[in-house]
């Protein structure tokens, strides 16, 4: 199990690296640049909005599917046109309620045509990660990698076109930014569906109201788990535009930091994918699941580590090469939201852990916690700190959430603390800050080429003091999946 584990984050790692930073820096942040802080912060806002109800247009179904299907592979076929019947359903009940808190929240005409696009874009990157989790519950990572990617590479390639093509002499609306995205989740969803229809087999979209009712009642609990951590990861966006009379502009600055945690993010969310598949199987046949927990805490904790510091040390540098306004706004914002990434990680890590085992109720109660501890410290600080405030209160939800996450995924499955991995865990974080601090090597030199040296000096490190094995990642690498 650890050899998929490790070749699978191998490709997956491979894809987005060619994929991801560049729809970063030459796509996502070219398009604020172009259309201003403002007014994407009024995009950023509605997107936050959008997905609070995320819950509704997937009610739990992809996770309990990745779930039920990696314990039995040999349902898929069977039900998969039911699935589909039910999240359109679904997709019609999302929308409904999205654009009447919509309408009750008070946004005007123009807002309710950008969320209502938002909507459709939400229903359709849906349908994906469905197809997607039935790849990945039958352990078919290579198709799940690519079908991860596609949607990115196709907006890459429309919005391209549409920045620096020369179709059009009126400057870029953030509206064509969200039909964009329409059109390259839609594409996907077809390749996704065409993909299913060669791997899995398709009888054809049905509706079956005893199934349907079945499955709903088992994947809500998932829902609601879904529905409690979307809301402690976005409603921070939607209370700065509302909260403050400069709402835009701060949910805009807040967007630009929050840009660069979302794109590493990725990471850490496929590597979640590929390991609730292999917790559920492990679970389902009793084995031993100590050595992926270590493997993976120890790859994805010491990474984000290596992320989170170094970006945090040269915070000014990577922002100043991504925009070209509100730079110096933003740094101040930056460390903060770039910290929640450690805490996320172990959650994605103990986190999956626990959703694999169905512990569902007790994540349900760290996640409504999060939400109150969330509110509470945003009502608190947005109004003095602004889009500061919402940063500091989203890296002490994140690192409370996660902590309870490894201290109940500890005690439910009696795991040994590895007390060597954690001392050299943090001997590795006393020696980046060191570096960080104290180097008059990479304190003047500055800029990409200081953050690119730094962060190899912590790659270097974290083989060296074997918190990942270099041995062990070359003999895994070269197995096949």
């Amino acid at each position: 199990m650890q050899k998929k584990f490790y070749s699978s984050v191998g490709l997956i790692v491979l894809l987005n690296l060619l994929v991801k930073p560049f729809y970063l820096f030459g796509i996502d942040a070219q398009i604020q640049n172009q259309v201003g802080a403002a007014e994407y912060g009024m995009y950023f806002s509605l997107l936050n909005f959008s997905f609070l109800f995320n819950m509704l247009l997937d009610f739990g179904i992809t996770n309990y599917n990745t779930k039920n299907i990696a314990e039995h592979p040999a349902i898929v076929q069977r039900y998969i046109g039911s699935i589909i019947g039910v999240k359109i359903v679904l997709g019609l009940l999302y929308a409904a309620v999205t654009l009447g808190a919509a309408l009750i929240w008070g946004y005007n005409d123009i807002q309710m045509g950008i969320l209502g696009a938002l909507v459709l874009n939400q229903f359709l990157a849906g349908l994906i990660l469905y197809f997607r989790s039935n790849f990945s519950g039958l352990h078919l990572f290579k198709v799940d990698a690519v079908l991860s990617v596609l949607d990115r590479i196709l907006l890459i390639a429309i919005c391209l076109v549409l920045l620096y093509g020369g179709l059009t002499e009126r400057a870029f609306r953030i509206e064509w930014f969200v039909f964009a995205q329409t059109a390259a989740y839609g594409t996907t969803v077809l390749v996704g569906f065409v993909l299913s229809v060669w791997k899995i087999g398709f009888s054809g979209i049905k509706i079956k109201r005893l199934y349907s009712i079945a499955m709903l009642k088992k994947s809500t609990p998932f829902a609601l788990l879904i529905l409690l951590m979307m809301l402690y990861t976005r409603i921070d966006a939607v209370m700065l535009e509302r909260l403050l009379p400069d709402g835009k502009f701060q949910a805009g600055i807040y967007a630009q930091g929050f840009r660069l945690l979302d794109a590493v993010n990725i990471f850490g969310l496929l590597i979640a994918g590929i390991l609730l598949p292999m917790f559920a199987r492990l679970i389902k046949l009793k084995e031993e699941i100590g050595k992926l927990v270590k493997s993976a805490t120890a790859l994805l904790i010491g990474i984000s580590l290596i992320v989170a510091i170094a970006s945090s040390f040269f915070a000014n540098d990577l922002l100043v090469l991504i925009y070209s306004h509100q730079v110096a706004e933003t740094t101040i914002v930056f460390p903060w939201i770039i910290m929640s990434f450690v805490p996320i990680c172990a959650a994605y890590v103990f986190g999956t852990l626990l959703t694999a085992s169905g512990q569902l109720r007790l994540l349900n109660r760290i996640a409504l916690s999060g939400i109150g501890i969330n509110v509470v410290l945003n009502l608190l600080l947005i109004p003095t700190y602004k889009a500061e405030g919402a940063a500091i209160a989203t890296c002490i939800t994140q690192v409370l959430a996660g902590l309870g996450q490894v201290l109940l995924a500890a005690r439910l499955f009696r795991l040994k603390w590895n007390i060597s991995l954690i001392a050299r865990l943090i001997v590795f974080v006393i020696a980046l800050t060191g570096l960080g601090l104290g180097n008059h090597f990479f304190l003047e030199l500055r800029g990409i080429l200081a953050f690119i040296l730094f962060a190899l000096v912590g790659t270097s490190l974290l083989f060296l003091m074997r918190i990942v094995h270099v041995r062990e990642i070359v003999h895994i690498m070269k197995e096949k999946i």
